[in-house]
């Protein structure tokens, strides 16, 4: 949300343009301060930025953000900054209910008004705030004395109310959507030109500002009186003409108006910004910025905004240049070309070959890789410089286009050539529709998504859109807007050309830059780098070719489940039905209700937030220990998950053309750098339950083929064990012992001999709840045991293993010293929140800094394998191939006749993967399917 607000100015070309400017001056912009610092406040919540003593300052942030880009946009022009005054207003006193519903400023805000103040003054722009009128009040003034004196005035502000200051000297500009509002604009929006928008705010009322307005009139009715005669006071005026109009109650509008007159009025006086209010300065007292940069640096060093300190410090102080969560780019001109003819098509070959590398992206007909059919391609060798070459746009009316085929044949070398390097984002999806057409792209130089991953995989999302707002201040073309929405929307080969280039050339440059903006932040750290060149890069034609190739399913194995599952969901009805005493709908949250507490009488465990009994899945566990019905309820829910998710779902996905699903593997999704999947989801496949394990029966080997299920064993427990450098935990590993029956034997004073099912059972959720940060109280729910006790067995636990104590302790203070913890190769994960002053927020972000290096280095080792793997297959001539990954499991086909031989190599290449203090140890199934395998 923070880079979204500031973005918002980030198109300087656009609002230089579109605002009327006088000959003589630029404009003189007025911020709306006060409308900033709670859009601020509210876009930085998530975010949650604060120092290391716990000092909110997200809101301090993009204020100052949104002025720095101010200054950039707005190099010539006198800025002042106005703020509303403390306490009431003359509105108040007009009308006592004035804003009285709005809640007290928050006091995380509260604590940031006068920082923001103080950096707005250092940053040498003037600050007004004017004793009983509002900031609106003195930027109308200030708007009025612009427009008597021809000046040029652009106000910034998100508050809609300000539509009413427009006229052909003073224009809006919203930072929320980058849109700049003239009197044209605001009868756009509005759908009446500004000298009505007071008349349009009184009649509807507004709930924000508690304003009444008329009772029954809405934005529809209060238009159709604006428009169909006038201002409230051409409707009193004309009250007999109202019936006339054909909106829906206009016979009975007069008299509604008559009685309510007295509250339109007041509504039209509240909503009026003042414009004659005497200030105590003029338009023209208004100067350019005069910054102090020493108070600057001494605020932002207070502040902890570390790159603005680097940049004043360097001498940067009149560029004051943006912070490194919201950067921009000079204005760019672009020069976008649509190649129609060979000869365009030529030049440009040859400007991609003598390149180096280029930008380079697909336009298709789908998302979904294997349906893609390709309809252009576009290219850009420097930035604002890009060209798409249209193929398949069939509209009617389409130019002609070069020949798909003709054209895919020239680039082909060029697309297959491993020392021409091409950059792109998300370019795994473009690698996949190229192999429809028979092009193995290779040389992937960067992959512009995984580029931002890398740097920091929580800051924000990393399509391409975010990226180009966060790191380019640009705000890019959207597809909606150029294809439409939902049922509506065109694919692209029905999109008109004059609309479709610009805006695949736009996808290229804009990847470009990125590429550019981005590789040397990657180059200044030089462990993300190695995590880039040596970890995700490569992994981009691996997990294509993983895609690509999918996995055989059976559908008729799924069909036969499903039906079993229906016929037991069917049982499980029956059943709830006679342990109730009548028939209820199970998946009605209100009847499971009255149900299980009303009529039952069962304990409530927990409320929701409106205060009725809970029906989650841990109330109805808790209860199901000792009722029968919760436990009906249980297994009712996982089966009807199963069934909709998996056995009904998985056959509608199989490709009809190769009999296979093929999933989409993200490599830029989870904070750790675990790998997930969607359509289907493999990693989300139970497998704690018989009827979970069965869905695995479906995904079978070819005939004459084998499924192989490689498995790392208790990696995240080694791991552990490194990192660590615990003895205890070292020796156990090191000697082979089974870890869950060495800890069962410490905590619970036996020996390994000894150890009972139950305290093996015990020890093993120890083990991995403490590395997960579980608490006693977590343990003993887990267990079914007193608190206690739960927290006796964690005492011993970190009596026997103390090297875990030490890293758990270590790897928190230094969370919190440096905002970020590390895998064993170099990836970091961001902690927000790990000096957060909320309890709750901070322990959850201690127990991420512990988890995370685990997780995290377990995930940089099975893609590390995966690439060891993948480059013996495809140098070798194994009859084999690498047909899924999830979690710390690899899955292969692999013909019958080499599986022994295949084995006994992919194990200790699988194991050198990583060294570690501890050996790494795989397990390897096989079978006919993957169930099978384990």
């Amino acid at each position: 949300m923070i880079v979204g607000l500031v973005a918002g100015m980030n198109n300087p070309k656009q609002l230089l343009t579109d605002i009327p400017m006088s000959e003589q001056h630029a404009p003189v912009i007025l911020v709306d301060g006060s409308s900033y610092l709670y859009r601020a406040f509210f876009a930085s919540q998530q975010a949650d930025l604060r120092t290391a003593d716990g000092t909110p300052t997200g809101a301090i942030r993009v204020v100052t953000s949104m002025l720095k880009r101010l200054l950039k946009d707005y190099p010539d022009s006198p800025v002042a900054v106005i703020f509303d005054a403390k306490g009431k207003t003359f509105r108040d006193e007009i009308y006592a209910e004035y804003k009285s519903q709005r809640p007290p400023m928050p006091d995380d805000l509260r604590s940031q008004v006068e920082p923001i103040h103080a950096i707005i003054r250092a940053m040498g722009l003037p600050l007004y705030v004017e004793e009983g009128v509002e900031a609106d009040d003195v930027i109308g003034t200030l708007a009025r004395q612009a427009s008597e004196s021809g000046r040029p005035v652009v106000i910034s502000t998100g508050d809609k109310d300000m539509a009413q200051l427009v006229d052909q000297h003073v224009t809006l500009i919203n930072t929320m959507n980058d849109t700049t509002m003239d009197e044209a604009g605001v009868e756009e929006k509005f759908g009446v030109p500004p000298r009505l928008v007071i008349d349009l705010l009184a009649l509807m009322g507004d709930k924000v500002d508690n304003i009444p307005g008329v009772p029954g009139v809405g934005e529809k009715t209060a238009l159709a009186l604006l428009q169909g005669i006038g201002g409230i006071s051409d409707l009193y005026d004309n009250l007999d003409k109202i019936p006339e109009l054909t909106f829906r109650g206009a016979k009975s509008m007069p008299k509604k108006l008559e009685a309510n007159r007295e509250a339109a009025e007041l509504s039209y006086l509240l909503a009026t910004i003042k414009t004659d209010v005497p200030l105590h300065i003029h338009l023209h007292d208004i100067g350019m910025p005069a910054p102090e940069p020493e108070k600057l640096v001494e605020l932002f060093k207070q502040f902890e905004f570390k790159s603005w300190v680097r940049e004043l410090e360097a001498g940067d102080a009149e560029e004051l240049g943006a912070d490194e969560p919201v950067t921009a780019e000079p204005d760019i001109a672009t020069e976008y070309e649509t190649l129609l003819t060979q000869e365009a098509l030529d030049a440009w070959l040859k400007q991609l070959k003598a390149a180096g590398e280029f930008a380079f992206d697909t336009e298709t007909t789908s998302l979904n890789y294997m349906e893609a059919q390709l309809v252009g391609v576009s290219f850009a060798v420097e930035p604002g410089k890009a060209a798409y070459v249209p193929l398949a746009h069939d509209y009617m009316g389409a130019p002609e286009q070069l020949d798909r085929a003709e054209v895919l044949a020239q680039l082909k070398p060029l697309l297959e050539d491993p020392e021409l390097k091409k950059i792109g984002q998300h370019i795994k999806y473009d690698m996949n529709v190229l192999r429809h057409y028979d092009i193995e792209l290779q040389g992937v130089g960067a992959d512009t998504m995984l580029e931002s991953y890398v740097l920091n995989s929580t800051a924000s999302r990393h399509d391409m859109d975010t990226l180009a707002d966060r790191h380019l201040g640009v705000t890019t073309t959207s597809f909606e807007s150029i294809a439409g929405k939902g049922k509506k929307q065109l694919t692209f080969n029905q999109v008109e050309l004059e609309q479709a280039a610009p805006y695949a050339a736009e996808d290229a440059d804009i990847t470009l830059r990125l590429h550019q903006k981005l590789q040397p932040q990657l180059a200044a750290e030089g462990e993300l780098l190695r995590v880039f060149d040596e970890i995700e890069r490569p992994l981009i034609p691996v997990l294509s070719r993983m895609e690509y190739r999918g996995a055989l399913v059976d559908a008729r194995i799924l069909g036969e489940q499903s039906r079993e599952l229906e016929q037991r969901l069917g049982e499980i009805e029956k059943e709830a039905f006679e342990l109730a005493g009548e028939e209820f709908n199970l998946n009605s949250t209100k009847q499971l209700q009255a149900i299980l507490f009303e009529k039952m009488g069962l304990p409530v465990k927990k409320k929701t937030p409106k205060g009725a009994p809970s029906t989650a899945e841990e109330v109805l566990q808790e209860l199901a220990l000792d009722y029968p019905l919760p436990k009906l309820l249980i297994e009712q829910r996982g089966l009807s998950k199963l069934k909709s998710t998996y056995t009904d779902k998985l056959p509608q996905m199989i490709n009809p053309a190769t009999g296979r699903v093929h999933t989409s593997y993200h490599q830029a999704v989870t904070a750790t750098g675990r790998l997930s999947s969607s359509e289907p989801n493999l990693q989300n496949i139970p497998v704690r339950t018989p009827e979970g394990r069965r869905i695995r029966n479906a995904f079978v080997a070819p005939d004459g083929y084998k499924i192989v299920a490689a498995d790392y064993s208790q990696i995240e427990l080694r791991i552990m064990a490194h990192l660590s450098g615990d003895e205890g935990l070292l020796n156990a590993f090191r000697h082979g012992e089974d870890i869950h029956k060495a800890t069962a034997a410490e905590v619970f004073g036996t020996t390994v001999d000894n150890v009972t099912a139950d305290q093996r059972r015990s020890a093993k959720a120890i083990n991995f709840g403490l590395i997960y940060g579980m608490s006693a109280f977590g343990l003993a729910k887990q267990l079914g045991i007193g608190n206690k006790e739960a927290g006796t067995y964690i005492e011993h636990y970190f009596a026997t293993y103390p090297g875990v104590q030490r890293y758990m302790d270590e790897t928190r203070a230094q969370a919190r010293d440096q905002g970020y913890v590390e895998t064993l190769f170099g990836r970091r994960l961001y902690l927000p929140d790990i000096n957060n002053r909320n309890p709750m927020k901070r322990q959850a972000a201690e127990r991420t800094a512990i988890n995370a290096p685990m997780q995290g280095t377990a995930a940089d080792i099975i893609k590390k394998a995966m690439l060891a793997v993948d480059n013996w297959l495809e140098q070798g001539d194994m009859d084999a191939r690498m047909i899924m990954q999830v979690h710390d499991e690899l899955i292969f086909e692999v013909r019958e006749g080499e599986v022994d031989n295949f084995c006994a190599q992919l194990k200790p290449l699988m194991e050198d993967a990583a060294e570690l203090a501890v050996p790494l140890l795989v397990d390897a199934g096989v079978g006919d399917n993957w169930e099978q395998a384990h």
